[in-house]
């Protein structure tokens, strides 16, 4: 009999033991690596809250969402978090692709074009081509030619951080733009000696540059959007004429200094390859 009730006692406090170290199995690992064993109380929108077997039950620790990589819980069930900043799965329902107009190349004898589509947050590809000769012609002044230009963009994240934050779109904000650029174009000039037209031979040109720009871009109800820029760098090539310094992607590039300049003015809208197969 009393052998009996000792192994009962034995199996009850087997089964307490059991029980308790079960319960501090979770496992959270964090971004850093660093892995927490506790038991997993609570996981709220921006928050996990949990406890410690080397405190009191009462005493529960909080940890930001952002912090955690996943849980581990003691069944085996995996949870995985992702940053709300960073995290693209949180901008999934945004359009994340762009296409442009440069509202006022016209003016400048040279129609322009770009798309660009957003990687990631806070990482974006942009791509144009430019209609040399499509627009407002000056007088006296005939060109023909394409341009293209080609950059990777960095789109400033917050100066500060507050729980939870995210971009308000993957594709609004201030940026950093390292672009490639290249014009191919032929002109020639017009003079007139009374009645007499004088037309000089056809110039060749075909020039690059290396620009950084850095800009703002605006988008509004993740349909429209407004984009300006300014931009500085190199430029090289072939420009046979010493004060030939328009070339369309960029001004500057003469024989006496490779100094480019570049700024523009965009207006555009967004769109997203799978809505437009009718998940729109």
């Amino acid at each position: 009999m009393y052998s009996r009730l000792s192994f009962t006692v034995f199996l009850m406090f087997l089964t307490i033991v059991l029980v308790a170290q079960n319960r501090f199995s979770d496992k959270m690992i964090k971004r850093n690596g660093e892995v927490i064993v506790c038991e997993i109380r609570e996981i709220g929108d921006d928050e996990v809250k949990y406890v410690l077997e080397s405190y009191r039950s009462d005493v529960v620790f909080g940890i930001d969402k952002n912090k955690v990589e996943k849980i581990v819980f003691a069944d085996g069930r995996e949870i995985k978090f992702s940053d709300s900043m960073f995290g693209l799965e949180n901008y999934e329902q945004q359009r994340r692709n762009a296409f442009k107009f440069n509202f006022f190349s016209p003016l400048a004898y040279a129609t322009a074009f770009s798309y660009e589509h957003s990687l990631k947050p806070g990482r974006s590809i942009e791509a144009g081509i430019g209609l040399i000769g499509v627009g407002k012609r000056p007088e006296g002044y005939r060109a023909s030619g394409v341009f293209l230009n080609a950059g990777y963009k960095f789109i400033k994240d917050p100066d500060f951080y507050v729980k939870g934050m995210r971009y308000a779109h993957v594709l609004k904000g201030a940026y950093f733009k390292p672009e490639l650029a290249f014009s191919t174009y032929s002109y020639s000039n017009r003079t007139y000696l009374g009645n007499n037209v004088v037309t000089e031979p056809d110039i060749n040109v075909t020039m690059a540059a290396v620009i950084l720009n850095v800009g703002k871009q605006w988008v509004y109800s993740d349909r429209f959007l407004i984009d300006w820029y300014i931009g500085a760098g190199y430029g090289f090539g072939k420009n046979d004429e010493t004060d030939n310094s328009r070339h369309f992607a960029f001004i500057g590039g003469t024989n006496d200094t490779p100094l480019v300049l570049n700024a523009g003015f965009r207006i555009g809208f967004l769109f997203d390859a799978r809505r437009s197969k009718g998940t729109n």
